[in-house]
């Protein structure tokens, strides 16, 4: 028996058609430039302290980015404080550190899963199951956790979701429509996978089948279709980052696709944007540490076969510099760590006036007027292919 929808009558635009066709050559470069340099952050090797520094980091600034969108007022130390188990706000703040725990465990969740048993199919359940997660131990004001709403709702004061009755029929057309869409090519799949996460985003927004928490849901389920395909963990908070530091575009490119009738072209184009120029940084930020490792291997290097006391404390100066060339004064040697301290106590400047000598003839250091000096770690940059300036 055909039954009549009524959303086809209130909500015509929920098609379940990104309508790729309409999009411009421009944003389908963000989208191979999205795929390439999130492919390449995958496959870049981090030494195990920086790796799990740089999960840490990314999940706590995801955590506080969508909780962010939706109101909640913890900042970003706060959040990475509650990340190390260390924050501790009084009983009226606890609902805030409830909401950022609940995306903190639903990310680990998500990567647990993952690595134990394999992608799971995306299904209502699933969908329900992310939510009642986002919505844990929270006080709601209609409905429960998890549960399809029965009752109108108005998002913003501006759209309203879709018909509750349909709520149900639409999430499962959802879901089909995500588990029915592959990759043509083992080439495309990392860029199929950004669209379908996008896609799954918008359509959650559109029908909000949840009393509350939809928008967490969208991006958790976003997270979790980039995480399925293999992205990186760090690139998959990106999004989140994005939404949130452009917040009123962002419901602003939301509400646009109701209203031009479902086209999706506007805010696919938007989130790629954020995408990438939030990729840039994260590559930006994964050079800088490959050059800090490489500098020290150099440090290192320069002194195979020096062991005597002299040498590793002239070692020690140079690594505690570090590689960003940041300029100390000489007086202020001996607190860069508590062995250079150890080192220098009870000798007399003219020691560590020795040392910068002998380390500057090495190349290692630079001294300029004012008696400060800076590792000359741009050396490292020489070992980089050429490539006119």
């Amino acid at each position: 028996m055909l039954v009549k929808r009524t959303y086809l009558q209130t909500h015509p635009w929920i098609t379940f058609d990104l309508r790729t066709k309409t999009f411009s050559p421009h944003t389908w470069m963000l989208l191979g430039e999205a795929s390439s340099k999130a492919q390449h952050i995958a496959g870049v090797p981090l030494d195990p302290q920086t790796a799990k520094k740089f999960h840490q980091i990314t999940l706590a600034k995801g955590a506080r980015a969508t909780t962010a969108i939706e109101g909640n007022t913890l900042t970003e130390d706060q959040v990475e404080a509650q990340v190390e188990g260390k924050l501790n706000l009084p009983p009226s703040q606890r609902y805030l550190q409830q909401e950022v725990q609940n995306i903190l465990d639903a990310c680990n969740w998500m990567l647990e899963d993952l690595a134990e048993n394999g992608p799971r199919k995306i299904t209502p359940e699933y969908c329900c199951d992310l939510n009642a997660r986002v919505l844990r131990d929270l006080d709601l004001e209609d409905g429960a956790a998890g549960a399809i709403r029965r009752h109108s709702v108005v998002v913003g004061n501006v759209y309203r979701g879709a018909p509750p009755e349909d709520c149900m029929y639409l999430l499962e057309r959802l879901c089909d429509t995500l588990e029915e869409t592959k990759a043509a090519t083992e080439n495309d799949a990392h860029s199929t996978a950004i669209l379908k996460a996008l896609f799954a985003h918008m359509n959650i927004a559109l029908i909000h089948p949840f009393c509350d928490g939809n928008g967490r849901t969208a991006r958790l389920l976003e997270y979790y279709i980039l995480m399925e395909h293999g992205f990186a963990s760090p690139t998959g908070h990106l999004l989140s980052n994005h939404y949130n530091l452009t917040r009123s575009q962002y419901y602003v490119e939301l509400d646009r696709i109701s209203k031009t009738g479902g086209e999706t072209h506007s805010f696919t184009t938007y989130a790629l944007q954020g995408f990438v120029d939030g990729l840039k940084e994260q590559i930006q930020t994964i050079r800088k540490e490959q050059l800090a490792v490489a500098w020290q291997n150099y440090v290192h290097e320069q002194f195979h076969g020096k062991s005597a006391a002299a040498d590793a404390r002239r070692r020690e100066l140079v690594l505690q510099l570090g590689s960003e060339s940041k300029m100390v004064k000489m007086s202020d040697i001996p607190g860069l760590s508590p062995r250079l301290a150890r080192e220098y106590a009870g000798k007399t400047e003219k020691t560590l006036s020795r040392d910068v000598n002998v380390l500057m003839s090495m190349g290692l250091i630079r001294r300029t007027p004012g008696r400060r000096i800076s590792a000359q770690s741009d050396r490292i940059k020489a070992f980089l292919p050429w490539r006119a300036t």
